[in-house]
């Protein structure tokens, strides 16, 4: 039976399981891992048995070993020579006139692959570029681009909130988000106020949209008749996050009451 183990290979990324055998690891420990990159090392974020082999509908490379202090001061070096890499790439897309937003580099840990990620409106031919970067540095290399939502995670940033981006912090994957979310949610429909460093809709509109949908059921209609211990009043707005509603009387006097005082 599996013996499977979490990996994260950066931080806020995807967790990727792999079969530990009897190679004892807990979280916080590093593994190095074989996957279709490479040789990898990655973070342990989930310890064995806490998932079931049943859960898991892949088939899962074995950890090669557990890391030691010479594989994490190798990622290190690595890290530091993929950033000089970074410099000499963007120095050959300058030179080759190309269209593209260098993001990062990244080499695996046995240094046999080499791969850069960038971002573009459009596609981009980078035959070129390739073959310029696999004479200069030796290796396998692997240019990889992505979206406007990817490129904000590489990045980095702070949101509306003042605080770090959730795809930077603890969002390991990207859910749909529609602007039918910011309408339940009463919030303005102006593409400025409700979109994130990406450019694209706010992740976190989806995170209580759930919860209004629920809140919203409850609540009468607006322009509803209903009747209150003041008489009868149609409703003019509701807050869910208060549970009150805003009510016109027959008087034309609106007042504000709990949703527990409002029958229709």
């Amino acid at each position: 039976m599996a013996n499977i183990v979490g990996i994260r290979f950066r931080r806020a990324g995807k967790i990727y399981y792999f079969d530990a055998g009897d190679i004892e690891l807990q979280p916080g420990d590093y593994a190095v891992v074989k996957t279709s990159r490479g040789v990898e090392l990655g973070h342990v974020v989930i310890a064995p048995g806490q998932v079931l082999a049943s859960e898991s509908q892949e088939t899962l490379s074995p950890v090669v070993r557990k890391a030691d202090a010479e594989d994490i001061t190798k990622a290190e070096e690595l890290e530091a020579k993929a950033e000089e890499a970074l410099i000499e790439c963007g120095k050959m897309i300058n030179e080759l006139n190309l269209p593209m937003k260098l993001l990062s580099a990244e080499y695996n840990l046995d240094s046999s692959r080499l791969t850069f990620l960038f971002s573009a409106e459009e596609r981009v031919d980078f035959r070129d570029l390739v073959r310029k970067l696999t004479s200069r540095f030796k290796v396998r290399v692997e240019l990889r681009q992505v979206g406007s939502r990817d490129e904000a995670k590489i990045i980095g940033s702070y949101g509306r909130c003042g605080r770090h981006l959730c795809c930077t912090s603890f969002l390991t994957e990207f859910t749909p988000v529609s602007i039918k979310m910011a309408k339940e949610q009463d919030l303005p429909l102006n593409p400025m106020k409700i979109s994130g460093a990406c450019g694209r809709l706010m992740c976190c509109l989806a995170y209580e949209g759930e919860q209004y949908r629920a809140m919203k059921a409850k609540m009468p209609k607006v322009g509803q008749r209903v009747s209150t211990q003041m008489g009868e009043a149609t409703v003019v707005s509701n807050n869910p996050l208060k549970e009150t509603v805003m009510v016109e009387l027959d008087t034309e006097a609106t007042v504000e009451l709990p949703l527990a005082e409002v029958s229709y």
